[in-house]
């Protein structure tokens, strides 16, 4: 059965009129068409060269992206990856899903041994049954300087053998390590996970520029959340922020950004993107159950989380917000904020979809082209209106 859709889409970087053919769960042919579109048609149930039929409008101003790609995800829609509940997990994964993040990382945060144990199980679980795509482990081996969210009573240094249990529970589908390398081990443990396929991505650390160096050197390849999670920039003792910025420019590593206008300024994200390339910049939610879901109190890795005008913060013990804990917007929204803050929409899908692709490896993914996987999220300025994953519409 093939499925055809007609309209303004982004391909190879160009927004052009084109004509989608879709077989299955994959891109057949992206055609340009000769005259504009002046919107987004779809037509089911005809064979190639059978005629399209009428199709379902939407609305001027639609445009065909690819689904966005999250590395860096902790839930949403009221739950999260860190319930340790499959159901639970699952559900933060299709609301996510719906949203136009058509393939993502299922993030934990620092758990105690046992409970981190489990929570690779259960996601290891899903990533089996396609509702995601690898394992983010956010922690334990973090810097207690820096633990944002982070119960730091739970902060350890590297123990090989929990390394080694953890690669095993994963079954290949730990795909993303977040370290502090100050910690004693921390550069072995850089070197143990990139020998094992996994990235090691620098955060939630205070560690000194050589240090970082160091660990970019033994193969790090990320980092987690830039600015967020990390000292300053100090003009007299550069710490990491410089030093992975460095890296970026350098092509050995990628720089994930919050862009959702509450953990870091348009202005920001803008000069980032200029300093080291939308190649080297990922975009992610850092989501948690809040996501979708708006003001009130939640609960993130065991610590009370209060959240007000979207904004997430630790609640501290007089009940005031402390601390900023995790996000609550979706990929494909920081994708289409950052597009009305000017930096274009080839580089905002670069940056959202492009680029996080190409970390984990998922070639098929984060483009519109032939070959690829029928992720195709339709949006107009007022935001996401109808997503398609795997070739299927996604009730919203």
């Amino acid at each position: 059965m093939t499925l055809v859709l007609d309209g303004r889409a982004l391909v190879d970087g160009e927004l052009a009129d084109v004509r989608i053919e879709l077989e299955g769960d994959r891109i057949a042919t992206v055609t340009p068409v000769g005259m504009p579109l002046s919107s987004p048609r779809e037509a089911a149930g005809h064979r190639a060269g059978e005629g399209h039929g009428e199709g379902q409008g939407e609305g001027e101003g639609t445009v065909i992206l690819p689904g966005a790609v999250d590395v860096h995800c902790h839930g949403g829609g009221g739950t999260t990856f860190l319930d340790l509940d499959p159901e639970a997990a699952a559900a933060a994964a299709r609301h996510h899903h719906r949203r136009g993040t058509t393939s993502l990382l299922a993030s934990l945060v620092t758990l105690a041994p046992a409970d981190l144990a489990r929570g690779v199980e259960i996601l290891a679980d899903l990533a089996d049954d396609g509702l995601v795509d690898g394992i983010h482990l956010e922690g334990p081996w973090l810097a207690e300087s820096r633990c944002g969210a982070h119960d730091p009573a739970l902060l350890r240094d590297p123990d090989p053998a929990e390394v080694d249990h953890l690669l095993e529970l994963g079954r290949g589908h730990l795909r993303q390590v977040t370290l502090a390398p100050e910690r004693a081990g921390g550069i072995e443990l850089v070197r143990h996970l990139t020998a094992a396929g996994v990235h090691a991505a620098v955060g939630h650390s205070s560690a000194a520029y050589g240090t970082v160096m160091a660990a970019v050197e033994a193969g790090a390849d990320l980092a987690t959340h830039l600015f967020n999670g990390m000292d300053p920039w100090h003009h007299r003792e550069p710490g990491a922020v410089p030093a992975l910025l460095r890296a970026a420019r350098a092509g050995e590593l990628v720089v994930e950004l919050i862009a959702d206008g509450a953990h870091l300024a348009d202005e920001t994200v803008v000069s980032v993107l200029d300093l080291v390339g939308e190649g080297q910049v990922a975009f992610v939610s850092d989501a948690m159950g809040a996501a979708g879901i708006g003001d009130g109190s939640y609960v993130l890795g065991g610590l009370p989380v209060l959240v007000s005008d979207g904004v997430a913060r630790l609640a501290t013990a007089d009940g005031r917000p402390g601390s900023i804990a995790g996000g609550t917007s979706h990929a494909m929204e920081i994708v289409l904020r950052q597009v009305r803050a000017g930096i274009g929409l080839e580089r905002a899908v670069r940056a959202g979809c492009v680029t996080p692709a190409r970390v984990l490896g998922l070639e098929d993914r984060g483009v519109i082209r032939p070959g690829g996987r029928a992720d195709l999220v339709m949006a107009d300025p007022d935001g996401v209106q109808r997503v398609m994953r795997a070739g299927r519409w996604l009730a919203g």
